[in-house]
């Protein structure tokens, strides 16, 4: 990979913010799923995706200025500067039998040395190969080195907000990422508050081969403009007619599942709440219909006069003081 400083049109003094938004102005340009059809801005999104995650982690870009790992992450060999090498005669870095760093390398690639060819007799099954530079050879050892493992790409956690409905149906919602990516994201049945689902290979890319990361969606329940939730039950409040509480009657009560009837006894007692049994969330739980009394806007003189009638002549105590 280039340099990420580069991949990113950002100075190496470049805050913490200044990296953030020049990866975000480049995703948002070159985002697969907005060019489709032309692998060169797919590459450019990989490449500053990659560069994002190298300048991003602290430890990582303090390494990459002190010049201990390359632009891939990848260690650096210490001591060896290939432009100090010389052409013509005895090369800079050469030792009193005349080889440099060059010669080594040629040697180990081709199995040759000065005064020796090959793998030297009774060698085991493969010396020649590791001795030809073979994969996890090191020249500069002589002995296997074990190949970096491919890194994860970094986690994402994003949050999505849910309604009550949506919980209650198992409902596939829309996400978008910070990528600019959109998501359909499946909520599991009996979906809780602060449970978190994981996206597999939906988070960040990896700098160094390996899967990209997931997206760890934390569900938030909206506030309702109707229920108020208890666990799983949930209570709602039902305005009533006064006549509706003296006489009895049937009224339209709000569910998850669509309004139902609710069968009004008359004289109901309004200072209690009605049970609708599992209308409540996953239907685990109970639906509470609190009653209010709904009196005629503006007033009416003839109710006025009952009342006035009725306090004079029928008083009763609703209160204990």
């Amino acid at each position: 990979m280039r340099d990420p400083y580069v991949v990113l049109g950002v100075p190496r003094t470049a805050s913490e913010k200044d990296i953030k938004s020049a990866y975000r102005k480049l995703a948002k340009a070159y985002h697969p799923d907005q060019n489709q059809d032309d692998p060169k801005a797919q590459a450019k999104f990989a490449e500053a995706s990659a560069a994002y995650e190298l300048l991003s982690d602290t430890a990582k870009r303090g390494q990459f200025d002190r010049g201990e790992i390359d632009a891939n992450g990848q260690p650096r060999f210490a001591g060896f500067d290939p432009s100090s090498m010389r052409s013509g005669g005895r090369q800079a870095g050469a030792g009193p039998s005349g080889f440099s760093a060059e010669d080594i390398l040629k040697e180990f690639m081709s199995g040759f040395g000065t005064g020796r060819r090959g793998p030297s007799p009774g060698a085991g099954p493969g010396a020649g190969a590791g001795a030809a530079g073979g994969a996890g050879w090191d020249p500069f050892t002589g002995s296997a080195r074990t190949r970096a493992p491919s890194r994860k790409g970094d986690d994402v956690n994003v949050t999505i907000a849910v309604s009550l409905e949506d919980a209650h149906s198992g409902a596939t919602l829309p996400l978008r990422m910070p990528t600019g990516k959109v998501l359909n994201v499946k909520l599991p049945d009996h979906v809780e508050e602060n449970q978190q689902i994981r996206l597999k290979g939906q988070g960040m890319p990896s700098a160094f081969e390996g899967d990209p990361g997931d997206a760890l969606v934390t569900v938030k329940f909206e506030r309702h403009k109707q229920f108020r939730r208890e666990g799983n039950d949930l209570r709602v409040d039902v305005p009533i007619t006064l006549y509706e509480a003296v006489l009895g009657g049937k009224v339209r009560v709000p569910t998850l599942d669509g309004p139902v009837e609710l069968n009004i006894p008359a004289g109901v007692d309004t200072t209690k709440a009605m049970r609708l049994k599992g209308k409540g969330l996953y239907g685990d739980g109970d639906l509470y219909a609190s009653l209010k009394i709904a009196l005629p806007e503006g007033g009416d003189p003839d109710l006025e006069s009952l009342m006035r009638f009725w306090r004079d002549q029928k008083p009763y105590k609703v209160r204990d003081l």
